[in-house]
């Protein structure tokens, strides 16, 4: 495959990365170490900015205003755009703009009205509410979460658990059982409100982030009215699988972003310290923890990029994807742990952003499917069947 990028995509990324480098970075340096949003002032100018670069809305399909940019130039943007403290956290703290909940460019034209664009204007924010207490890896089993039809409506009683922003959205989508089906089939998505009665956030789970970001919610006979499904009854698990597979690309490459700016760092370090009487890049501990990584940045690179065009020809991409994901997330923690090793103890401080990729990084081996199950999904697709 040709990964030479024309001259538009290597524009776009010296531009992104100049953002970053020069606006986003010195930034950081004014922030507490584990901070996740930046001030409302500094995301409005920057938000501006990114306008004018034709990037803000990134994602976003174009009959829906976003910019027209295809997958792989925007896995080239999303190298960059997490090369900074709180990349793997909140790439430059969404100041390009999200995508919003994806499955809503599905929804139904009211719907559409009610929730999509005002999240596309930015009026409003939302999640997404899958994994469960039961578990969030097999979602068509797991799903305990029920729904039963009274009159017009629908009444959900559940919970779930790890749900990102739910504690100041708008709104989001949950999926709760609606038959008796034990599997797929059974499982429907509802748009919901955050002012509805019968929703709690119950706690914010507190994991290796120090920012808050899980949720645990509670629904105690939550009334949804019929018009607020999306998609199809019974067809929700379709609707959440879609979304895993298409959000493994970028997940996958801000992880190999991070490392190739720690592997940058490290390279530079090892120029410049001096132990025993040598430099750091003297040592052949050393060259080889740096040849090391530069394998492991490059093969997951390669990976994340052919998923990407496959996903721009219009193929199926679900093998790569949950590829890119794997080594992204795997291949990205090695990294940065041989960078920390490098740096000695200055990389065990805040003084640098290694020790909040460490934790952050190792989150992502478990966020999005653990490894485990993308190996899983690869076997299925690379053998046939499903497997019990």
């Amino acid at each position: 495959m040709d990964y030479q990028l024309s001259e538009e995509q290597q524009i776009l990324v010296d531009m992104v990365r100049r953002f970053v480098r020069e606006e986003i970075c010195p930034l950081e340096d004014k922030l507490d170490p584990d901070a996740g949003e930046i001030d409302p002032e500094d995301s409005t100018r920057l938000k501006e900015m990114t306008r004018k670069m034709g990037l803000y809305g990134l994602g976003i399909p174009p009959e829906f205003g976003g910019p027209d940019v295809d997958v792989t130039t925007q896995t080239l943007l999303a190298f960059e755009m997490a090369q900074h403290r709180a990349g793997l956290y909140n790439p430059c703290y969404n100041v390009f703009g999200g995508a919003g909940l994806a499955q809503l460019y599905e929804a139904t034209e009211e719907q559409k009205e009610k929730y999509l664009y005002p999240v596309l204007r930015g009026e409003k924010t939302s999640f997404f509410g899958l994994t469960e207490p039961s578990g969030g890896s097999d979602p068509g089993r797991a799903i305990q979460t029920r729904a039963v039809k009274d009159g017009n409506d629908w009444v959900l009683n559940g919970s779930k658990i790890f749900i990102s922003g739910a504690d100041h959205a708008d709104f989001g989508i949950l999926f709760a059982r609606t038959s008796e089906d034990k599997g797929r089939n059974g499982v429907t998505c509802f748009i919901v409100d955050t002012d509805m009665p019968g929703f709690h956030v119950r706690r914010v789970v507190h994991t290796l982030r120090s920012t808050k970001y899980a949720t645990e919610i509670q629904i105690e006979d939550l009334r949804i009215p019929e018009e607020n499904i999306l998609g199809e009854l019974n067809k929700g698990f379709a609707i959440a699988n879609d979304r895993l597979s298409r959000y493994r690309i970028p997940y996958a490459a801000g992880c190999i972003g991070v490392a190739m700016r720690a592997q940058e760092m490290a390279i530079e370090y090892v120029k410049i310290r001096e132990t025993f009487g040598g430099l750091l890049a003297s040592r052949q501990a050393i060259q080889w923890m740096i040849v090391d990584n530069e394998i492991d940045i490059r093969t997951a690179r390669h990976v994340c990029l052919e998923a990407a065009q496959k996903a721009d020809r219009g193929e199926d991409f679900r093998t790569e994807a949950a590829m890119a994901k794997l080594l992204g997330s795997e291949a990205g923690g090695r990294v940065v742990d041989r960078v920390m090793q490098i740096h000695g103890g200055y990389g065990m401080t805040k003084d640098l952003p290694l020790e909040r990729w460490y934790r952050e990084m190792r989150i992502r081996r478990i966020g999005e499917g653990p490894s485990e199950v993308q190996r899983l999904v690869m076997a299925r697709n690379l053998i046939g069947g499903s497997f019990h």
